[in-house]
């Protein structure tokens, strides 16, 4: 399937659906999902999910307003997924490193464009799945051949996405991946993480040392911390607390770009550090994830109420 068609990419065929459309947002064909019990945008580019929200409440994930819905560009906000690698390809492990054949941070999942697999409703949840084929049309970018289903559930309780990866050649394939769930505050002065105390984490911003987190993690600027846990989180801001479970994962992800970088990085707000932070369900670092011919492995995370 080549990223360039004008057409979705479908192997269902729509027409059953009661609380499922198509829409074009942008330049970029989702999914809208209108339940009357929770509604959620799935876009195919990137299989990312931009919106969740139960009936009568605000979005649960927090989404750039200056977002953009171009081919080829990654959409700031909402869970982007990072695959095959995360983070800068340079400080991934060597396993990981030698099938990198670009500079490009966080893998090319998240501006690839996904195969629509399945959808699934019911009166009480809806399932979406999309598929991404990384064969040798990737090749410039990276050396493997591996089959990627991304599965959403959105139910009045919460949001599920899951992220399994199979191995279709021969030899083993590293990877790391993480699904950067973005995730709003009022005040990111007044947000905290419960959940990561006396994990060990390496802080990036001071040349990757080793470090131990002493209770909640709160937000002082600029943050960028990779954690050696997968236990369940809670994440506290003046709009309310939500509850992270994690699955197929022994690292975290907690970032914060503060006013310096976020005066740098593209389709963000300048005051947008101040209302947002991101905790990454991750296999990152000493995470990383090798698969044998024919093996799957499956990351995921549950984004529920408390």
């Amino acid at each position: 399937m080549s990223e360039s068609s004008n057409k979705p990419p479908v192997s269902v065929t729509p027409g059953q659906w009661s609380f499922t459309r198509w829409q074009t947002i942008g330049q970029l064909e989702a999914l809208e999902v209108h339940h009357p019990l929770f509604q959620a945008t799935i876009f195919l580019q990137g299989a990312h999910l931009t919106h969740f929200s139960p009936r009568d409440q605000s979005n649960w994930l927090w989404l750039s307003e200056l977002a953009k819905f171009q081919p080829g560009r990654a959409i700031r906000g909402g869970i982007p997924i990072c695959w095959p690698w995360f983070g800068d390809p340079a400080r991934n492990p060597p396993e990981i490193r030698k099938r990198v054949h670009e500079p490009t941070a966080h893998g090319f999942a998240r501006t690839a464009l996904w195969r629509l697999e399945d959808v699934r409703e019911s009166a009480h949840e809806v399932e979406i799945s999309l598929s991404l084929n990384a064969n040798e049309d990737f090749a410039e970018q990276w050396d493997g051949h591996a089959l990627v289903l991304a599965t959403f559930s959105f139910s009045v309780r919460g949001c599920q996405v899951a992220l399994t990866t199979t191995n279709l050649s021969r030899q083993p394939l590293a990877f790391s991946q993480a699904l950067h769930t973005y995730l709003p505050t009022a005040d990111i002065s007044r947000t905290r993480v419960l959940g990561l105390g006396n994990s060990q984490y390496i802080d990036t911003l001071k040349d990757w040392e080793y470090c131990t987190q002493e209770g909640p993690v709160y937000f002082e600027g600029e943050t960028d911390r990779i954690y050696e846990s997968g236990e369940p989180l809670t994440v506290v801001t003046p709009l309310g607390k939500r509850k992270l479970t994690s699955v197929g994962s022994d690292s975290t992800v907690v970032w914060n770009p503060g006013p310096d970088k976020a005066a740098r990085l593209s389709d963000f707000p300048g005051n947008g550090w101040q209302k947002m932070l991101c905790v990454e369900t991750a296999n990152a670092a000493g995470d990383y994830r090798v698969l044998n011919e024919g093996q799957s492995h499956t990351l995921g995370v549950l984004i529920g109420r408390i």
